[in-house]
């Protein structure tokens, strides 16, 4: 593997352009809009940004139901100002990243309107397509992750399609040949018009088990987190997702990226199980994806020995290259998520990106977490999300995360756009937090992400964990030289014995003291320091 490839240990933004900046006064954002806003992001000390989708959709999911792979939404503009993107991206040294969706399309697009037609045909075997049981119940007992069956009845051809998510997003069918080549093509498609990587949304959901097996129940619910509300949690996934032949499919995309110079990609794992070990297997060989993160760090748990489970048990399985983070537009952002552990929101934020930043792997970072926004509360009727309308109030779904970003506290819709009503009202709360506040936050952010940059060791090098309690995380990054790493997670003092032979040369560090060989940090104090 390169080690000095551009996605290794890079920071990877991730831009929602629904809510990024509104250039036309819809009230809704678009790639103008995206344009305009790309030197706040470069300012960050990032190196790529990550487009969630923009392509033509009937938006159920917010564009994650693609109706047309090769053309932009409307919503947000045209190819070419796709391309003005891409061109100021790369103007002010970033990559450039898509979400690409290889599990399901919309119903709404052409081979599905053709594959729903008739039991015969080109594209009749495109989609997954199972007859009923003698009852006329569904083919298996899979769950929906968005609630109900993951099987829909199609009364034209007496058969049910699959979905792993809305019955308005039919999955794919990867066992036919055809359809491997189609998604080859289109990621070809957008390799040609100059984007640097992929963002590979829900990859191990593409193959499904082609004997139609149902699944055994979860034994132990105690790890599933984002599920644990919804009967999709009941079940142990081991035949609607996460199948062998995704392997030899991901090798032929490593191949087609092959082909490229210096492109990448970072696959979305969703497996409650066992996503650490998918993420290694993934990634493992150089031959397959370059990177993947899972939910595991995207959950409620946010404590040293969880930390370090994950990075552990990632790096015992075999996988080569992780990419972590914090939020992301599907789950509560984590700056309210971890609060519950008693430290402030904006105390929370800063200790959480100094952790991430420290982290061996590749990291991603969600618009606004560098405000230490939030999770922002909506009334039921301000409901986009299909999750939060099916499940309200047990479960919010993910609105609360995707409201606008705030630009300016003082400005009408905050700086974001000058429509009288956006498509997500902008949280109250957010605004004494938006970008021209500067405030310590975004210091934080900017000061962490240059220090990545800086320190070699922190971008590249190894990590080995040593022990320090419950309360403490301490892990030294090695190569070309060593730096400690120390994290305190409680509300109490903390104090760490550096070995005899250690000559420590402060790196950084927050609420943190070193006297002579011992290091005191208080709650939700780090400190970084170089050995020599």
């Amino acid at each position: 593997m390169d080690e000095a490839a551009w996605w290794r240990g890079a920071a990877i933004y991730q831009i929602y352009p629904r809510s990024f900046q509104d250039s036309t006064g819809t009230g809704t954002g678009d790639l103008k809009g995206v344009e305009q806003r790309l030197e706040h992001v470069a300012g960050l000390g990032v190196d790529a940004i990550w487009l969630s989708p923009v392509f033509r959709s009937p938006m159920a999911d917010m564009g994650y139901d693609i109706s047309d792979y090769r053309d932009i939404d409307p919503i947000f503009g045209t190819l070419a100002d796709f391309d003005a993107v891409v061109a100021r991206a790369h103007a002010l040294g970033l990559k450039v990243m898509i979400d690409l969706v290889f599990s399901h399309s919309s119903d709404q697009h052409p081979w599905f309107q053709e594959s729903r037609a008739a039991r015969e045909g080109p594209k009749a075997d495109w989609y997954v397509w199972a007859d009923p049981k003698p009852d006329g119940s569904p083919p298996t007992n899979w769950h929906s992750v968005f609630g109900g069956p993951a099987w829909s009845w199609n009364p034209k051809r007496q058969q049910y399609y699959m979905h792993n998510f809305l019955p308005s997003q039919p999955d794919l069918n990867f066992w036919n040949a055809d359809v491997q080549e189609a998604v080859l093509d289109y990621v070809r498609f957008w390799l040609d018009r100059g984007v640097d990587g992929f963002r590979l949304d829900s990859i191990n959901y593409c193959f499904h088990d082609r004997a139609l097996r149902d699944n055994p129940p979860l034994a132990d619910r105690s790890g599933i987190g984002l599920t644990a509300g919804t009967v999709y949690g009941y079940q142990a996934h081991l035949y609607d997702k996460t199948q062998p032949e995704m392997l030899p499919f991901l090798e032929r995309v490593r191949a087609l990226l092959d082909l490229y110079a210096e492109r990448t990609t970072v696959g979305e794992v969703g497996d409650e199980a066992r996503s650490l070990q998918t993420m290694a297997a993934y990634t493992a060989g150089g031959d397959k994806l370059h990177m993947a993160y899972s939910f595991d760090l995207l959950g409620p748990t946010f404590t040293p020995a969880h930390i370090r489970d994950c990075v552990e048990a990632f790096d015992a399985a075999g996988g080569a290259w992780p990419c972590w983070a914090f939020s992301n537009h599907d789950v509560p952002r984590h700056a309210s998520r971890f609060a519950l552990t008693g430290a402030s929101v904006e105390r929370i934020a800063e200790f959480s990106v100094a952790l991430l930043v420290c982290l061996r792997g590749s990291v991603c970072l969600y618009q606004g977490e560098e405000l230490g926004l939030p999770e922002a509360e909506l009334a039921y009727e301000d409901l986009t999300d299909p999750v939060g309308l099916a499940f309200w109030p047990e479960i919010k779904g993910r609105d609360g995360c995707r409201t606008p970003m705030p630009w300016a506290a003082e400005a009408p819709q905050a700086g974001f756009s000058t429509a009288a009503r956006t498509w997500l009202p902008v949280a109250e709360a957010h605004r004494a937090l938006a970008v021209d506040q500067g405030g310590p936050v975004l210091a934080a952010y900017r000061r962490m992400l240059a220090l990545r940059r800086e320190v070699a060791e922190l971008r590249t090098g190894a990590l080995r964990f040593l022990d320090w309690g419950e309360q403490g995380l301490v892990f030294l990054r090695e190569g070309p030289g060593r730096v400690v790493c120390l994290f305190n997670f409680g509300d109490n003092p903390l104090s760490f014995t550096a070995a005899d032979e250690w000559t420590l040369t402060e790196v950084a560090a927050e609420r943190g003291t070193v006297d002579g060989g011992s290091i005191t940090l208080g709650p939700y104090g780090f400190y970084l320091g170089r050995i020599s």
